[in-house]
């Protein structure tokens, strides 16, 4: 009997930061999952003006045509003034996309916290008394 490699099926779980609707994706972005996932993103990308966080940090493989699905997400947001950011601490995923040049296509964070840094800065310094005179 042959070993098959079977590989994790895609998952995602859709929830609000900060007024973005975040998407944490897990499993396998390809060819097998790009018709459930492109309708989901294509219904999302839907409204005007959307603000979209792809989280792909427990995304272990991307191919060609989970490229072309964020190529086609980023495409569809921008034409409705939107905005796309993608999660990812990869170090192969910014490879990818070095290798197929769309470096400087996507906004890759290593984190979203929905918070902007300067906000996030000014939470985490301890207030400062005011001077007594």
């Amino acid at each position: 009997m042959s070993k098959s490699q079977t590989r994790p099926l895609l998952g995602h779980i859709e929830r609000t930061i900060g007024g973005a609707t975040v998407v944490t994706l897990s499993g396998d972005v390809g060819f097998a999952t790009r018709l459930c996932l492109g309708g989901r993103l294509d219904a999302l990308s839907a409204v005007s003006r959307p603000d979209l966080v792809l989280d792909l940090r427990a995304v272990p493989f991307i191919d060609c045509a989970g490229l072309g699905l964020l190529c086609r997400l980023r495409n569809r947001v921008t034409a409705r003034g939107g905005r796309l950011r993608l999660v990812s601490d990869s170090a192969s995923f910014r490879r990818i996309l070095r290798r197929t040049g769309l470096t400087g296509v996507f906004q890759v964070l290593p984190e979203f916290t929905g918070t902007p840094v300067a906000e996030r800065v000014r939470e985490e310094r301890p207030a400062v008394p005011a001077a007594q005179g």
